[in-house]
């Protein structure tokens, strides 16, 4: 990892566009909140990484410290400095060069941000090239050096038809930073002080100031819940793309979710409607049509199609049919049909669940564990009343209801009702001639 490089993330602001209570940089894409891929992309390319917050602060702080460790995080002073330029105030970065990316960039990778760093100008700037600019401020350049940032509003016609726009990344020397922050000024409409002011600054001073076109893709902006549905199918896509490219066969590819902690080994095969979330492992099995697996482990299994494994569960060696649910449970050798649940259980090798069979793990205030042996048959439609525990060689007939305890190796287990016979009921209940 170099270690000439201190990125800045800005992610203190509130994004009222999203509509929500919710800060916009804690808003998820593929599980993760898309913070996360700013600072994924960051921490692949330095030691100093530096998030600006403010808005739900300890929310942000709180979220990121899942998956980072040696962040450092500056809260700006939004009452006395607002905007871009305000929340670079406080920050102190550590190295010669400073990129400052933007926390609502979640499609931005490490590859796109190294690119910035190829250059040795004062300043580089991203720019994109659109086929229509209407709305955004265009940027003039000449001889590949910026000139300037000129607003719509203040943009001559001539100026209106260049398609070059600010993508809203920079890599300054750090000595500009410290030379021109403390210049800057929120005398303008909104109060705020802008990061763009600095390149104006600089260029007034002659500093080289150089272009870096970039791809709109991995510089777009989330600020709305349609462009978070956007950004979301370009990362499903690219996580998807990866696994495949991994080995992973996909069945219809688009119509599998997959979130971004999910991991596969050896050769899996995954049906189409598949939803895969969380801390999920699958490893050399067979995921079939419109199953949902949650923060679990499969192992050398085939699961569905129209399964649920629930989290925390541990299926090895196991075939789980259809209509299965799954939760919280380990299962090592093990045939579950169809038609079943199976929560708080430890189920042994060659143990068959018969259809309809329910490990009833929770009394209205706790949850209880079932714990089954090897080699157990359970027949269809059986109740499990938890706590249990079930040894080694036990048969359980259709229909058994087994109540709490514990019980012996070798053992039918048998509860039923004897079948009693009415004669005649049929006619005598729908009337003569039914």
């Amino acid at each position: 990892m170099p270690h000439s490089l201190s990125i800045v993330i800005l992610a203190a602001g509130k994004g009222s566009r999203m509509k929500s209570p919710k800060a916009k940089v804690l808003h998820e894409i593929c599980g993760r909140e898309m913070l996360f891929y700013s600072i994924k992309a960051a921490r692949a390319l330095t030691d100093d990484v530096i998030v600006v917050v403010a808005h739900q602060k300890e929310s942000v702080i709180a979220a990121m410290e899942r998956y980072f460790e040696g962040l450092t995080f500056v809260t700006q002073d939004t009452e006395n400095f607002p905007g871009t330029g305000g929340a670079m105030m406080d920050v102190k970065p550590k190295h010669d060069n400073v990129l400052v990316l933007n926390g609502d960039m979640p499609l931005i990778t490490q590859y796109s941000v190294s690119e910035f760093m190829k250059s040795d100008s004062d300043i580089v700037m991203s720019v994109i090239e659109l086929e229509n600019s209407s709305g955004y401020g265009r940027v003039v350049i000449e001889n590949g050096h910026v000139l300037r940032i000129v607003e719509e509003k203040d943009a001559s016609d001539a100026e209106k038809a260049i398609l070059t726009v600010n993508a809203g990344v920079y890599a300054f020397k750090r000595s500009v930073l410290e030379t021109y922050l403390p210049k800057l000024s929120n005398a303008n409409a909104q109060s705020e002080y802008y990061l763009t002011d600095v390149i104006a600054l600089a260029r007034k001073d002659g500093l080289e100031i150089s272009p870096l076109i970039v791809e709109e893709v991995e510089f777009k902006g989330v600020n709305s819940k349609f462009d978070l549905s956007t950004a979301e199918i370009i990362m499903m896509d690219r996580i998807r793309r990866t696994w495949m490219d991994a080995g992973v066969i996909m069945q219809l590819p688009e119509t599998i979710y997959i979130e971004e902690g999910v991991c596969f080994e050896g050769e899996c095969l995954i049906e189409n409607g598949v939803r895969l979330c969380g801390e999920t492992l699958i490893v050399n099995s067979h995921i079939k049509a419109h199953s949902v697996i949650e923060e679990s482990i499969i192992r050398d299994s085939d699961v569905g199609p129209m399964a649920h494994i629930r989290p925390f569960s541990m299926i090895e060696a196991t075939h789980i049919g259809n209509f299965v649910e799954v939760k919280k449970s380990t299962l090592k050798g093990v045939k579950a049909g169809h038609l079943s649940y199976l929560g708080d259980a430890t189920i042994g090798e060659g143990t068959n669940i018969g259809a309809g069979t329910i490990t009833c793990n929770y009394d209205g205030v706790k949850k209880y564990q079932t714990i089954i042996g090897k080699n157990v048959f359970i027949g269809s439609d059986s109740q499990l009343v938890a706590p249990i525990e079930i040894a080694d060689n036990v048969m359980i007939a259709a229909g058994t209801t087994v109540t709490s305890g514990k019980y012996e190796s070798g053992i039918l287990i048998l509860s039923r009702a004897p079948i009693r016979k009415v004669a005649g009921f049929f006619t005598k209940f729908f009337g003569k001639g039914a």
